[in-house]
């Protein structure tokens, strides 16, 4: 018998190549550290720290038939997640990312997700066709959705009916595809995930805090907002108001992977029954574990 999903993950599925070095780095650096190879990718990501915290997440993706690709897809297996209803091309090449991160963060990064927006719709199939939902009966659970889509992609889940019911949890997929969010903002069942420098690039503006960002987007449209800022206070933002908490010190180890192990972890929280501010510390406990080293991959 098939597991029963508690959260689909929508997005990029992937291997992250990062190298890292204690090293504080600039262009054209030649430095000594450790290059790894694991699994990755938005979706990837917050399904794995949903596993963690006990859930089982479902994907929703593109990995190709080559041999990293059957690879991934038992790597994701065995890391008990539900991988029935993944698009599996025969033509597309796996996904990849690669990062190089110093002691003073991330230096460069480079996402090659293009199997993932030429899949475009078809990753959704299972949406529509009844084995996750219908146009009259809609999936409605979590659904964890990444920035890797198209635009275009994302206008049309923005209106479609095969997400009218659910509880969705966006994140954009970096900085650079922040903006690919904008007809998602109003949409009734959101919740969105930005850093702060992500929310200026939504709003078109610069912010000094997490609370400004978040009343901003607010203002935007948007039902609700979580804006994080690095090592200083992140900020849960509603119609029922501003929830602000501060995360603890700790030596930065590792930055890729931070923004979604926060989401993850502040969905967990609430799928727990926890409140805002419970969760919010929660998720903020999370990511300093993980960027810190703490949290074992």
């Amino acid at each position: 018998m098939m597991k029963q999903a508690d959260i689909l993950c929508i997005g990029s599925v992937l291997w992250d190549v990062i190298g890292r070095s204690s090293s504080h780095m600039h262009t054209g650096s030649d430095v000594p550290g450790r290059i790894t190879r694991l699994p990755g990718g938005v979706a990837m990501n917050i399904a794995m720290t949903l596993g963690r915290f006990g859930m089982t997440p479902a994907l929703l993706t593109a990995i190709g038939k080559d041999d990293e690709g059957v690879e991934l897809l038992h790597a994701c297996e065995r890391m008990g997640m539900i991988t029935d209803h993944v698009y599996l091309s025969e033509d597309l090449p796996t996904d990849r990312y690669m990062a190089v991160e110093g002691g003073n963060g991330l230096i460069a990064a480079i996402a090659d997700a293009h199997s993932l927006e030429a899949a475009g719709d078809k990753i959704l199939t299972p949406l529509g066709d009844g084995r996750l939902g219908s146009a009259a009966t809609p999936y409605g659970g979590v659904i964890a959705l990444d920035g890797n889509l198209t635009v275009s992609l994302l206008s049309v889940i923005a209106k479609s009916p095969l997400f009218s019911a659910a509880d969705l949890r966006i994140a954009p997929a970096s900085p650079g595809k922040a903006e690919r969010l904008l007809p998602l903002l109003g949409h009734p069942g959101a919740t969105i995930y930005l850093n702060l420098e992500e929310a200026g690039l939504v709003c078109h503006r610069d912010f000094d805090t997490s609370a400004a960002a978040a009343a901003a987007l607010l203002d935007q449209g948007a039902r609700r907002v979580l804006v994080t800022d690095g090592g200083r206070a992140a900020t849960d933002g509603n119609a029922q108001g501003l929830i602000s908490a501060d995360p603890r010190d700790v030596l930065v180890t590792r930055v890729t992977g931070a923004g979604d192990t926060f989401m993850a972890a502040h969905i967990a929280a609430e799928a727990t029954g926890a409140d805002r501010a419970t969760a919010l510390q929660n998720a903020l406990r999370a990511a300093a574990d993980y960027v810190s080293g703490d949290t074992k991959l």
